[in-house]
């Protein structure tokens, strides 16, 4: 039985719409990404699921009960924002007890619970310390804190991650999911971060236009893009036109110099999608010339004009000999590192 269910969820403002028919279901212990662009709904999703916004129509359900017709304060459920929204005048200590305090939690019990939710944030000993006294890092932490020490049922993160400098903020990402997976805290994350919903999530929903585009693990989503939006938006991807060829009863993907055999229903234009690092050199296949090469440290990428236009190609930097610029090369990869979709009419 799922934890969490949205049906058919929308939400209009005036004559926008924001979210378009939002239907998802939860276990308990997933942790869920809403993944994509500034203003595709995600942020707005979260925000009917705690309470600030009202649905124009579906329905939210919290372990079968309707969470539409429930305040805020009543869910139950943990929020981390962007800007962690600490008490200023407030040490680390009271700021994660306040929660408790609102909930009438006795003395004696809510002092264990926010000692140990701060050592389980690694900020054992920081207790008495005011948020202008810590850095970036350590304020995300006792926001976090804050929202797991009343023992949610659904953790909610609104990009708590995005104020953070790069390097810390990878560290914060492996410490995130080793703290839901050591609670087992079913947890919802929005981010515009293909790379942290990747590593983070057990599923991902990637959002265009208030509208879910796919729903899968990740690698579903990046190895198997259900549309040109999430090729295109998980990671670098290469795109070419290939033609269905019949002869003699056997249908072939055709595109420039470079065939393989169509799969079953290929009819006509096809779009063939391929990432980067998938593709390799090779004495034949989809010829092209190569207009740049770049060392990246751990591998090297390539710009290529090809038959059927440009290419990005990756490779491993394992030591051996790649070509130059100006080079003539023959991309080549798999069948099965390829997705397929019908092209659309211009």
């Amino acid at each position: 039985m799922s934890l969490l269910e949205l049906d058919r969820v929308g939400k209009s403002f005036g004559p926008n719409t924001a979210v378009e028919e939002f239907s998802l279901a939860v276990t308990k212990g997933e942790f869920i990404s809403f993944l994509g662009p500034s203003g595709c709904g995600k942020t707005t999703t979260l925000q009917m699921i705690a309470g600030f916004l009202d649905p124009s129509h579906g329905t939210i359900r919290l372990e079968g009960k309707d969470l539409v017709a429930m305040p805020p304060a009543k869910r139950g459920l943990g929020i981390v924002f962007q800007s962690y929204a600490l008490f200023p005048h407030m040490t680390a200590a009271e700021n994660v007890a306040f929660g408790l305090e609102m909930r009438k939690v006795p003395r004696d019990e809510r002092d264990e619970r926010v000692r140990k939710a701060l050592a389980l944030v690694g900020l054992a000993g920081y207790e008495g310390r005011h948020p202008r006294r810590m850095s970036g890092g350590q304020q995300q932490r006792v926001a976090l804190a804050r929202a797991l020490v009343i023992r949610p049922s659904v953790l909610l993160l609104d990009e708590p991650l995005s104020n953070l400098d790069a390097r810390l903020r990878e560290d914060m990402q492996i410490e995130l999911r080793q703290i839901q997976r050591n609670l087992g805290t079913t947890t919802i994350l929005v981010t515009h971060d293909q790379i942290e919903a990747m590593s983070l999530s057990d599923r991902i929903v990637v959002m265009s236009k208030g509208k879910i585009e796919q729903i899968g693990t990740p690698q579903q989503v990046y190895e198997q893009p259900a549309s040109a939006f999430v090729a295109q938006f998980l990671g670098k991807t290469n795109e070419f036109a290939a033609e269905v060829e019949r002869t003699a009863g056997l249908a072939r993907l055709v595109a420039g110099s470079w065939s393989a055999p169509a799969p079953a229903g290929a009819t006509g234009t096809v779009t063939i999608s391929v990432r980067p690092e998938r593709i390799s050199f090779g004495s034949s296949g989809l010829a092209g010339r190569i207009t740049s090469r770049i060392f990246q440290g751990n591998h090297w990428l390539f710009q290529c004009d090809t038959e059927c236009g440009p290419a990005i190609v990756i490779r491993q930097n394992d030591g051996q000999p790649q070509p130059d610029q100006g080079e003539t090369v023959h991309l080549i990869w798999q069948d099965s590192d390829m997705s397929l979709r019908a092209s659309v009419a211009a």
